[in-house]
């Protein structure tokens, strides 16, 4: 039997008896159950899912892998250390529910991925003991006999030892979308795979025939199980939204450090208690740590999961949910994504003329204008009955549905012929098939005979060249007529004029002879051309639009001819031009040698054909060159690597191979291209919620700092005391900031570009808005705190005054979450005050801030006073002041435009060096 993994690798080069001698089997009996079990034991079970499952404790860690993470751990061991049990106790429940949620939602999309590859899982048809029976693949091990037929999945790679017309899809692995023909004659070792003509491999697809094959290669050992294992070392890298809540954190601890300082050197200054101003700078350093950041991140990144789950993408990396909102590129495979992935005919060239054939509700055949559900022509009618009579497939239908098996191309002919009026089980009750001569990859044709009046119909079908050539007559409306060598020349241009319109080309012939004898393919009486093609997806026109509308280019990458590609990216509105240009795979094959122009060329076009799974990658890298986040499709295992390259793989979830589900971000369950546009609205959203709320929690922590800065400059009590501060982070900030993570986006979202790759959580508009928003609300509680200590100033101590600012910052802060809206947003009706969220938020905090007064043992913590009528008349007078102003500015910037800071600073850094 097979002694070494090595050996597996090479049973192609073999003829079938050494190759049966090398796995030690007999095809009449094949493996005992005793000699299976112990082959099981040593090569392992026949799948791939237990080695690309993630461990539920390395989903768990990856929670708390972040900078912003590592800060609330070091806050919260400061506040036990300084007896903030509350704040302390307050920061660990953060993180232990930012880990909790994070888990969940991961687990959660590993298991709906295991579900969706457990729908796949086959039976296998194996030889034991003498006997045929049906195991589950994973079962098989190297030596079983198995046996394969149409409409099978390969179990495993198999070496193939008795064929019968076999033929097999082996898109999933090479790209081609064309059936191949297998034979059991030996190929030389260095073949590449898709020349293997004696191998089966696993995962592809048996469209025609039968065969009994022998297992030389199982799970991990299989070429789909190479690729998996291969893209399984590869290493993972940090998405965008990582990488800039990293960079916040890490803006973040200087920042520290300097709230820290000021506070400190201001209270010394001005004579403040030591110990108060010690514990202030440090509750103000706490505070500065964004507690909700983690927990809202990934409450949002989560909720964006669910909902497009709810569409049918499932995301299979939390984060990665986010980047789909900056993807300017969308790179696509053409078959079964952009189209349906079925063979349809569209067109007859006959004597006669053109016959459109169209599939609206049902088929029709369209010539001159005049459309028919059964045609009168002929001519037409002779090539519907030799498609339907030279042809293996079969369909069948039952409520309604249709379930075909069988080569494609074939199927289409079937289903022509029905709308047509030509049963296949009719007419052979009517002409019996006596004979077939099987295709023949060497003449490129197929034949059939049948029995009609004691002769025998013939009829052919086969590639132009090949039919055309052995053609010397032709059917037309009035008899057959004699074929002229020019005729068969304009023939062949017919045929070459419908593949440049990218449609795959069979033609079609007849004859009658006395015997089923005598040799098919000569004198033949050709009928005409028909086209077939793989029709666009409804749906696809309308999303393709939209993307571009959305400023996203989607860019076809297809291993099909160029014509067929321009094809359908016309129909799809990828081009307008019938002369669009299409790059061929071939120009990428060296892209370290292609010039600056080459590269503007390539990056810029929107169609490649006849591309290789190494162009791909290129391609992927071209764009990820000049600063393209690059979403790309596929199903196929071919298509892995190229999954694993872009910043998001899109794999399909029910053609979709699964090492192509494995190495992908993002499922596509329904196969639906539109689900990727609702995928990247979401990301969009997501990010811009996350800004909101970071710059909510950040203006609001500025806003403390200012407070108790300005205060002591002025020489003012403090007008917030340290746990007075930490309530406001710990309770009324973080549902603010939790409602805005679950805004609905702006209507224009998609109307936007895509935002800027390189663009950090918040920009330099972002800093200044930051500074604004910080400066008004400071301001605010500073002026309600002078006005109440005049007001209080007839006998009430300053407690009444201290509980004033504090209301005052806490509801300033409440409101501030109304300037989080979009600038393009209408101030009364935009996405912050239709959130029904955030009005619960804003109730609840409400609550909370009232009980912070009024309830005896709270409000004796936080040592705040009830405050009278007039109080209350400061709390909200001040509070609405820093948002009338922000709205106000707001609008102006929504109707004026907005001030582009960035390029101020830009031009100030510019000028620096000159300056000095």
């Amino acid at each position: 039997m097979i002694r070494d993994e090595n050996e597996q690798r090479t049973l192609w080069t073999e003829p079938v008896d050494d190759v049966l001698d090398r796995v030690d089997v007999s095809m009449d009996e094949g493996l005992t159950e005793s000699e299976a079990e112990r082959r099981r034991e040593r090569f392992g079970s026949n799948e791939l899912r237990d080695a690309e499952r993630r461990r539920w404790w390395e989903i768990l860690a990856a929670q708390f892998e972040s900078v912003i993470v590592l800060l609330l751990a070091v806050a919260a061991g400061g506040a036990f250390l300084l007896g903030d049990v509350v704040e302390g106790a307050a920061i660990v429940a953060v993180l232990v529910v930012n880990g909790i949620i994070g888990f969940v939602t991961e687990m959660r999309a590993v298991s709906s991925m295991e579900s969706l590859q457990e729908m796949t899982e086959i039976e296998a048809r194996v030889r034991r003991d003498g006997d045929d029976r049906e195991i589950p693949a994973d079962e098989l091990v190297p030596g079983d006999v198995v046996v394969v037929e149409a409409g099978d999945v390969v179990p495993a790679d198999l070496r193939v030892v008795e064929p019968s017309r076999l033929q097999v899809d082996e898109s999933a692995l090479t790209g081609e979308s064309v059936p191949v023909g297998k034979t059991n004659d030996p190929v030389d070792a260095d073949a590449p795979l898709a020349d293997r003509e004696n191998m089966l491999y696993k995962g592809t697809y048996v469209t025609r025939g039968t065969a009994e094959a022998v297992v030389v290669a199982t799970g991990t050992e299989t070429e789909l199980g190479r690729i998996s294992a291969s893209l399984r070392e590869a290493a993972e890298e940090k998405t965008p939204l990582q990488e800039k809540l990293d960079e916040l954190g890490r803006t973040l601890v200087p920042f520290l450090l300097v709230v820290a300082t000021i506070v400190l050197v201001s209270g010394w200054l001005r004579g403040q208690d030591p110990f108060l101003m010690v514990e202030t700078a440090i509750a103000l350093a706490i505070a500065t740590v964004p507690e909700g950041l983690p927990v809202v991140a990934t409450l949002v990144l989560a909720r964006g999961m669910w909902r497009m789950a709810d569409r049918n993408a499932l995301v299979t990396d939390l984060a990665s949910v986010e980047t789909l909102g900056s993807t300017d590129v969308i790179c696509t495979d053409k078959t079964g994504t952009l189209t349906k992935n079925e063979m349809t005919v569209a067109a007859y060239e006959l004597a006669t003329g053109s016959v459109e054939v169209a599939d609206d509700a049902v088929e029709t055949f369209r010539r001159d204008g005049e459309t028919r559900d059964e045609p009168r022509d002929p001519v037409l009618r002779a090539a519907l009955e030799v498609g339907v009579l030279c042809n293996d497939a079969s369909v069948t239908g039952a409520d309604g549905e249709t379930e075909a098996t069988g080569d494609p191309m074939e199927v289409a002919l079937l289903l022509a012929g029905l709308h047509g009026g030509f049963d296949r089980d009719a007419l052979l009750d009517e002409t019996p098939q006596v004979r077939e001569v099987a295709f023949d990859p060497s003449v490129k044709m197929m034949a059939t005979y049948h029995e009609v009046d004691e002769r025998y119909a013939v009829a052919v079908k086969g590639a132009p060249e090949a039919v055309v050539d052995a053609s010397t007559r032709l059917v037309t409306d009035e008899g057959v007529e004699e074929l002229s060598p020019s005729e068969r020349a304009a023939w062949i241009e017919k045929s070459d004029r419908m593949a440049d319109d990218g449609l795959r080309v069979l033609a079609l012939a007849r004859k009658t002879v006395d015997s089923p004898e005598e040799r098919p393919y000569e004198d033949l009486a050709l009928i005409g051309l028909v086209g077939l093609i793989d029709p666009p997806r409804e749906e696809v026109g309308p999303t393709v639009r939209r993307c571009q509308d959305a400023g996203m280019r989607v860019v076809m990458v297809t291993g099909d001819h160029a014509g067929t590609a321009r094809n359908v990216a016309r129909s799809v509105g990828l081009v307008d031009a019938d002369d669009a240009e299409v790059v061929e795979g071939r120009h990428l094959d060296d892209p370290e040698r292609l010039s600056e122009e080459e590269v503007d060329r390539f990056v810029s076009a929107s169609v490649f054909a006849r591309v290789s799974p190494e162009n791909k990658l290129d391609l992927i890298d071209l764009h990820q060159t000049v600063g393209s986040i690059v979403a790309m499709t596929g199903d196929g295992v071919n298509d892995a690597p190229a999954l694993k390259s872009a910043d998001i793989g899109v794999a399909m979830g029910q053609r979709g191979t699964q090492v192509a589900q494995e190495a992908s971000d993002m499922i596509l369950q329904d196969d639906n291209f539109g689900s990727i546009y609702h995928a990247v609205r979401e990301g969009r959203i997501i990010f811009s919620n996350i800004r909101k709320f970071v710059l909510y929690l950040m203006s609001c922590n500025l806003s403390e700092l200012l407070a108790i800065l300005l205060a002591s400059l002025l020489g003012f009590p403090l007008p917030l005391l340290p746990l007075q501060i930490l309530f406001l982070n710990v309770v009324t900030d973080v549902f603010p900031a939790f409602a805005l993570g679950a805004c609905e986006g702006s209507e224009d979202v998609m109307e936007r570009p895509p935002r800027d790759p390189d663009e950090p959580i918040m920009t330099r508009t972002n800093w200044a808005e930051l500074g604004l928003y910080g400066v008004l609300i400071s301001a605010a509680t500073v002026g309600a705190l002078a006005v109440a200590g005049d007001l209080y100033a007839g006998g009430m101590g300053t407690e009444e005054a201290v509980t004033v600012s504090f209301l005052t910052l806490a509801f300033a802060q409440l409101w501030h979450v109304f300037d989080m809206r979009e600038i393009s947003a209408d101030a009364l009706r935009n996405e912050v005050t239709e959130n029904r969220y955030v009005w619960g938020a804003l109730a609840l905090s409400a609550l909370l801030l009232a009980g912070a007064v009024y309830l005896p043992g709270v409000s004796l913590a936080l040592r705040t006073a009830p405050i009278g009528p007039e109080g209350w008349l400061v709390v909200f007078g001040m509070s609405l002041l820093p948002v009338a102003v922000a709205q106000t500015e707001r609008e102006f910037r929504r109707r004026f435009g907005t001030p582009d800071f960035g390029a101020r600073f830009e031009r100030v850094e510019e000028a620096l060096p000159r300056l000095h």
